[in-house]
């Protein structure tokens, strides 16, 4: 078979790295640092874009396109914004190539651009030098637009889905007239996240702001989504931010109010990524190979006949034909294998690799007996059932599953979510343990700083839901008005 994985236990960053390869999620592609998306690993991502894509549109967001390179001058504009994402531009500096004498192909030196264009890291500024030309009264707020799109941050040490040089992502930016209403939406987007990973990717996560440190560049807040891995890692899932009315005052975009007064809009910024594809594989899979929900597996359901001749083939076909068109008739993806060239056991272990949620496998004593075998992927189990109740079966699987692997997430973050009175408790637990960690912090950046130096543990948040009980910093014993989360973070 040679599909052994390195199993969790041994190097839990091997056994990422290579179910995402042997899974045929995604590989390394011939340009370092990026990547190529099989069309398994693209499945499950098309099936997350469609469900987010009509929960954006659900809350009134329509989807726009904009340009792939921004000028430079557009960056120097924000300040902080250039600051936060100068490391990571890949710029385009000339518009041609020539062929040398030597017969090479070299960049044609007389072909240089009067102006340096940035390979976009985020559309802020090209966005809101758009929004200039859209917004000029009340009537035309708020502006709520979103983009699909592929974004290039040029990352040195890269690994499949979680951080590559480029990737893909929504980006929602959206103008309002009024403070409160660009903050709801904020929130508003990090709770349409929330509901996104909890009820399809099966995935708990932490509402909660980021620290003045840890902001989006150009925001005033960034809330956030944070996960927890199985090996006690925080994954931040999503962000959205309140962007006050920096990037209006730094591009100009005014409105006239109802009173005929020139004010200034309040933005948004909101995204989620690729990264979610690592969230998903990291928080369920096992030793085995992939676990998929079944709200977002490419096929829910997949059908092995297993057969010695031709007429047995024959006769299980027709079965596994009439059952596929009945689950689908019911809404279920499903796929018959019925190719010759694998044989059962070896298309077996395939699916189990894959994820499949659930496995149906008949033989020809299940003609006899009038059962189907059903295994399922997420605890391993088989059962045998007959042809009057497979179906409501199967189909109520469906939750179960979703349901099961949900609860297995959530159980595994309680067990790992430890509160901390000091600083010595803390580094402990943290090496011995892991997880995420709820103590008290100054508010200070210099103790975050620290923290994070001796540590390498970050604020992921400070929580939405929290009670708020002061105390004192687990670091300095200053006065802490409430806990905070802290953990290693992906």
């Amino acid at each position: 078979m040679g599909k052994n994985l390195t199993t969790r236990e041994e190097d839990y960053s091997k056994w990422y790295n290579e179910l995402v390869i042997k899974a045929d999620l995604a590989e390394n592609s011939g340009v370092r640092g990026c990547m190529v998306i099989k069309p398994y690993g693209y499945a499950i991502w098309e099936a997350m874009q469609a469900q987010l894509d009509k929960m954006f549109k659900e809350t009134g967001h329509q989807n726009a396109y904009f340009p792939l390179f921004i000028p430079k001058s557009y960056f120097s504009k924000e300040a902080s914004h250039v600051d936060g994402f100068a490391k990571e531009c890949a710029v385009v500096t000339h518009y041609r190539l020539k062929t040398a004498e030597d017969g090479s192909i070299v960049v044609d030196e007389d072909a240089k651009l009067e102006e340096e264009l940035i390979v976009r890291p985020t559309s802020e500024t090209i966005i809101w030098d758009t929004y200039r030309k859209w917004v000029q009264s009340y009537r035309d707020l708020p502006l709520l637009i979103n983009q699909w799109a592929n974004v290039v941050r040029w990352e040195m040490r890269t690994r499949l889905f979680l951080r590559t040089a480029e990737f893909l992502w929504q980006e929602g930016h959206t103008a309002h007239a009024t403070k409160n209403e660009a903050v709801a939406e904020a929130e508003q987007m990090m709770n349409v996240y929330a509901e996104f990973v909890e009820d399809y990717m099966a995935v708990p996560v932490v509402k909660g702001i980021k620290t003045e440190s840890e902001r989006f560049a150009g925001a005033l807040e960034t809330y956030c989504i944070e996960a927890l891995m199985q090996d006690g890692k925080a994954l931040q899932a999503g962000t959205s931010h309140f962007l006050g009315q920096n990037f209006a005052k730094a591009f100009d975009v005014k409105f006239a109010t109802k009173e005929g007064k020139q004010e200034y809009v309040w933005a948004t910024s909101w995204g989620v990524s690729t990264r979610l594809m690592g969230a998903l594989v990291m928080t369920h899979s096992d030793d085995k190979g992939l676990v998929l929900p079944p709200k977002l597996a490419p096929y829910q359901v997949v059908i092995v006949p297993i057969y010695r001749n031709d007429e047995q083939f024959d006769a299980v076909s027709e079965v596994a034909n009439k059952l596929m068109a009945e689950l689908r008739s019911k809404g279920i993806r499903v796929k018959f294998d019925n190719r010759d060239t694998y044989k059962p056991g070896w298309k077996f272990n395939e699916y189990e690799l894959k994820g499949v949620p659930v496995r149906v496998a008949i033989g020809p004593k299940d003609l006899e007996n009038g059962t189907f075998e059903v295994a399922r992927r997420d605890t391993l189990t088989k059962e045998v059932m007959s042809k009057e109740v497979i179906i409501d079966r199967v189909v109520g699987l469906m939750d179960e599953i979703q349901n099961n692997l949900f609860a297995k997430a959530i159980d595994h973050r309680t067990t790992h979510t430890t509160e901390v009175e000091t600083y010595e408790e803390f580094k402990k637990l943290l090496e011995e343990k892991g997880g995420f960690f709820s103590a008290h912090w100054d508010g200070t950046s210099e103790t975050e700083e620290k923290i994070k130096k001796e540590t390498k543990a970050t604020i992921r948040c400070i929580p939405l839901d929290d009670n708020n009980a002061s105390g004192r910093c687990m670091v300095t014993g200053n006065p802490s008005v409430r806990r905070v989360l802290f953990a290693k973070a992906y």
